[in-house]
């Protein structure tokens, strides 16, 4: 009988997987006693986050979608210091989000809210060799399926990856507010969320871009300073973000159609 060296024993078993949610736009619980206020303030004074969608606040939708992942040892959750919403939303929801954590360490940036989030997840219990799925807690039309996808392509993966969708518009380089130049849109891709890396190596590499004083937008571009190239897996049209005014009614719709068809 051979004997195995820690490290292979090691690599002989799968990484856990977790899910981190960035979602540091501020929700003051000193806006509201009681979860009822909160979502009847008006709606550009309440964080796009905990806007109602379709019946529920937008991050109960992104949280529901996660939770039927049953890969997943945990997700968390990343608030600002004084967000108190989320406590209160997971409280009183008819849902069960048993393995949704919450810390209050969001930062000044979406990286800074990130490396907080991948500190905290160690905290309980991840490893640095563990898979991280990244996600906006704005794109609330994320489907289990896809991030199961995202799973099944990285899993085995040296580097991780992330959800994306090929360039299916003309695109147009500008100078001025006018068109300077058309641009070849056959190799670029509009990346998504979740974006799934090793907890170690997201760590080191944003925490290297945080030392150059480097804007990081996405965890991939984090991993991309440092020598990386994640691997692009096919996401979805419905997945996008919501930024625009008009978004809001898009995605309603969408949720109604899901809900309708759920329900038949």
């Amino acid at each position: 009988m051979t004997n195995l060296s820690i490290d292979e024993k090691m690599s002989q078993q799968r990484a856990n997987l977790w899910a981190l949610i960035p979602c540091g736009g501020t929700g003051k619980r000193a806006n509201s006693e009681a979860q009822s206020e909160v979502l009847n303030q008006v709606p550009n004074q309440v964080p796009k986050q905990y806007r109602v969608l379709a019946g529920q606040p937008m991050i109960l939708h992104t949280l529901t979608a996660f939770a039927a992942v049953r890969q997943l040892q945990g997700v968390m959750v990343v608030v600002a210091p004084d967000d108190g919403i989320v406590d209160e939303l997971l409280e009183t929801s008819k849902q069960s989000f048993a393995t949704v954590m919450i810390a209050n360490k969001a930062g000044n940036t979406r990286a800074d809210t990130v490396f907080n989030g991948l500190k905290a997840l160690r905290t309980q219990g991840a490893q640095l060799t563990d898979w991280v799925l990244v996600h906006d807690a704005a794109r609330c039309l994320i489907a289990p399926n896809q991030i199961n996808a995202l799973i099944a392509a990285c899993q085995d993966d040296e580097v991780g990856g992330l959800l994306a969708l090929p360039l299916a518009d003309t695109l147009k380089h500008e100078e001025s507010g006018r068109v300077a130049q058309t641009l070849d849109r056959s190799d670029k891709w509009l990346a998504q969320t979740p974006q799934m890396f090793k907890l170690g190596a997201l760590l080191e590499a944003l925490e290297a871009a945080k030392l150059a004083d480097e804007v990081i937008t996405d965890e991939s571009s984090a991993m991309e300073r440092e020598g990386f190239s994640p691997k692009l897996v096919r996401g979805s049209s419905q997945n996008f973000k919501i930024t625009y005014p008009e978004d809001f009614a898009l995605a309603e719709a969408v949720l109604l159609s899901r809900q309708l068809s759920h329900a038949k």
